[in-house]
């Protein structure tokens, strides 16, 4: 995991995300309940960050040549990434949208 750190952008963009929804859900006083799905989120997204980075590294490896195949492999990592990263938007929407509402305008 610290290769990826150090290597990966992304993976450290993600961290600092995480950090801020943390921060945010520190100062929101969320539940347990809402705590679980953040923690899901945080998980699921670094997760498929690091699988990501394995597929890329392992293609790499063994299709050094641009192929096709290996494209199609790194663009699906990729793209498992993206789905989890929006899944977690619409959670983090769904459970500090309502409660920052209330803190300005309740």
């Amino acid at each position: 995991m610290l290769e990826t750190y150090r290597s990966e952008r992304n993976f450290r963009i993600h961290l600092a995300v995480a950090a801020v929804a943390v921060g945010f859900g520190l100062w929101m006083e969320l539940s347990a309940s809402e705590w679980r799905w953040i923690a899901l989120c945080i998980a699921l997204v670094c997760a498929l960050e690091l699988m990501n980075t394995a597929v890329e590294a392992l293609v790499d490896l063994l299709s050094p040549a641009e192929h096709p195949l290996a494209r199609k492999a790194k663009d699906a990592a990729a793209g498992a990434v993206l789905v989890a990263a929006a899944f977690s938007v619409v959670v983090g929407w769904s459970i500090f949208f309502p409660k920052l509402w209330g803190y300005l305008f309740g």
